[in-house]
């Protein structure tokens, strides 16, 4: 969390797409202790891991991030 934000959806993604965070951290070879804190919104994934993960995920990088969110 961001300032007290959910910036991304990537929990709700990954279990739409039926992929679990460890399967996540294995596709890009990071620790799973760090997608569970972009999972929980404790911290958010750079750009670069942001593109991978939409493509990994096959879903539009918009549909990652929560714009509304930057209006609060």
């Amino acid at each position: 969390m961001v300032d007290g934000k959910d910036l991304n959806r990537l929990k709700v993604i990954l279990a739409e797409k039926k992929k679990s965070n460890l399967w996540l951290s294995k596709q890009l070879r990071c620790a799973p202790t760090t997608v569970s804190k972009w999972c929980t919104n404790t911290a958010q994934p750079p750009l670069e891991k942001l593109m991978k993960i939409a493509k990994l995920l096959d879903v539009d990088i918009n549909e990652l991030v929560r714009f509304e969110e930057l209006e609060k």
